[in-house]
């Protein structure tokens, strides 16, 4: 076996492999490789191990083009190629601490809210789905994902042993994996009677021999495979603009509107934010109070 070199991080990250999702993979991939590219550009050809002034003057470049959850997030990535790489870590100096007060006080950024899709506009969206095999699983996808307040990732990762119909009519579905519940500890959520209709009609369609609830649709054939999170978001903005919505409202949408909407609805029907959390997996009081805080009687406002 040719020995790794041990320097060589690309190599390393293979040991994160099934530890982080893919998309956390990604993210660190392409920050560490944004930390190499800069110290090629200032002269510097041995980014490991990062002297302290080195890991600051490049936070503080990226601070002026970058929001500062992305440099922080970056600062995470070189920091896990020191720990990988057994090397001493300049990421708790204090000189850090400062370089990273300095780029969150030059560019202080409010988190971009996606719009929530509240009820009024699930319905107008439901409305408009065609009849046809794209409309019957958009308009079960829609109501499903709203009901249940899924993330993007985690409607689209439900399968056909994750549903149980009830005997009232109602479904009763386990979400397995989720951002906020990496191991997998799941957590489970009902529907209405009226999604569980939505989603027979789909799944009659759809037939038995696919696993995931949601499928990919070629030329009227459904395709073995789940779908890609950008589906989502592409039906939300098709639906918005279909029901006549200004331009910078269908931009104001996107996959994690149903989510936001339905914790606004919820809010508004007069549940407590402890019931809103249990209901829809949040595990941070900061991360909700962002969604609730734009909550609005008139939705269509």
């Amino acid at each position: 076996m040719v020995p790794v070199t041990r320097f060589d991080w690309r190599s390393e990250f293979q040991r994160l492999e099934g530890a982080y999702a893919p998309a956390t993979m990604r993210s660190y991939r392409a920050d560490v490789e944004a930390f190499e590219n800069w110290c090629v550009e200032n002269g510097i050809n041995a980014p490991f191990p990062a002297a302290v002034e080195t890991v600051c003057c490049f936070l503080e470049s990226q601070g002026k083009s970058r929001a500062p959850s992305t440099v922080q997030r970056r600062l995470y990535a070189i920091r896990k190629v020191h720990r990988l790489l057994r090397l001493p870590d300049p990421t708790y100096d204090e000189d850090i601490n400062l370089a990273m007060r300095k780029v969150r006080r030059q560019k202080p950024i409010r988190p971009r809210q996606a719009k929530g899709l509240t009820r009024n506009y699930l319905e107008s969206f439901l409305d408009s789905e065609p009849d046809t095999p794209w409309g019957l699983r958009n308009r079960a996808m829609l109501a499903l994902g709203y009901e249940l307040m899924t993330r993007r990732s985690e409607l689209i990762a439900l399968r056909n042993q994750d549903i149980i119909e009830r005997d009232d009519g109602t479904l009763r579905v386990l979400i397995r994996r989720s951002k906020a519940d990496p191991f997998g500890n799941g957590r489970i959520a009902f529907t209405s009677q009226r999604t569980t209709k939505l989603l027979k009609q789909w799944l009659a369609y759809r037939g038995p021999e696919i696993e995931w609830l949601f499928c990919p649709i070629y030329q009227g054939k459904v395709i073995d495979r789940c779908l890609e999170t950008t589906t989502i978001r592409r039906v939300i903005k098709e639906a918005a603009q279909r029901c006549g919505l200004k331009a910078e409202q269908v931009a104001s949408f996107s996959g994690h509107s149903m989510r936001v909407g339905a914790a606004q609805d919820l809010l508004t029907r007069g549940f407590d934010t402890a019931a809103i959390m249990r209901a829809g997996g949040w595990k941070s009081v900061n991360v909700l109070a962002r969604y609730l805080e734009k909550a609005e009687h008139n939705v269509w406002a």
